[in-house]
């Protein structure tokens, strides 16, 4: 009998393979640096090698629950694709709450944050939903100002989108299976929506937040016009070709050694609070990991 096309396949039974109930916090890097051939995550405490979680999986129409296997590449990015959401839902969230230039911003561009915040979040637990665990970390540091000064909150933001395209395009470079990949192209071209609409963003600043914003500095660290906003023809690679590359780039927002060294705010972090999102538009609903 032919698989219904809205059906996700996972492996099952090889040795690429892993056995127990979850990534922990040293886990996830020791075994993110292990895949990436790579030292660039290690850091002061995390040495300690525990084993990873597969819980079993079936295929059915339109998601995946228990009962056949993950592979192991496949769990570590998606592990790192929840950590990056967390921490994307952490960002808008706080944007949308403490930010004082968030009230001040035209009521289109608050929906812009506002829909933001809820496709993460969908992410996220769509994420969730296949590893079958939750994100190691559940608090964040960020820059100086990060919530205070609108040209760091959106140079941040702006940066945190760029890692996480390029993050997704590692997925769709190396996820084991069709469905993951395409899962994985869906979900970044969203993140470079949020990209686009953050630079849409900048310029509505009001001047006594400092705007209006007329240039972005992002992941490659260069000053960008924000016009015009939409100015890719092609995604950022950020030349990342394993998933340690995108581990490496959120390190200083979890770990408070790696948050010091990059002169981050080691004073105070910010949880993470799951919720249940409401997608903006039904017709851009998750449906099936084949898309249709």
């Amino acid at each position: 009998m032919k698989p219904n096309e809205n059906e996700l396949t996972i492996s099952t039974g090889t040795s690429g393979e892993e056995g127990s109930s979850d990534l922990s916090r040293r886990s996830f890097f020791k075994r993110s640096a292990m895949i990436g051939a790579s030292g660039l995550i290690a850091a002061g405490g995390l040495t300690a090698l525990a084993e990873a979680a597969t819980k079993p999986m079936v295929r059915f129409a339109g998601s995946v629950k228990p009962a056949s296997g993950l592979a192991v590449k496949d769990r570590i990015i998606l592990v790192a694709a929840e950590i990056a959401e967390a921490l994307a839902v952490t960002t808008y969230s706080n944007i949308i709450n403490i930010a004082p230039f968030f009230t001040r911003l035209e009521s289109d561009d608050q929906g812009y944050l506002m829909g933001a915040l809820q496709e993460e979040m969908s992410h996220y637990l769509l994420e969730q939903s296949v590893t079958k665990q939750d994100t190691p970390f559940t608090s964040f540091f960020y820059p100086f100002n990060m919530f205070a000064d609108a040209q760091t909150t959106l140079n941040t933001l702006v940066t945190l989108e760029d890692a996480f395209i390029a993050a997704y395009l590692v997925g769709v470079r190396d996820f084991s299976t069709q469905e993951l990949r395409v899962t994985a192209a869906r979900i970044m071209g969203i993140e470079s929506d949020h990209r686009t609409l953050a630079r849409v963003v900048a310029p509505g600043v009001a001047a006594m937040d400092g705007g209006p914003i007329e240039t972005i500095t992002g992941l490659q660290g260069v000053a960008e016009s924000v016009d015009p906003p939409n100015n890719n023809g092609y995604e950022r690679t950020q030349c990342w070709n394993r998933i340690d590359q995108a581990v490496s780039a959120l390190l200083p927002f979890v770990d408070a050694g790696a948050a010091a060294a990059a002169g981050f705010d080691t004073s105070k972090t910010y949880p993470f609070q799951p919720f249940t999102p409401t997608l903006p538009n039904p017709l851009g609903d998750f449906i099936s990991f084949a898309g249709c």
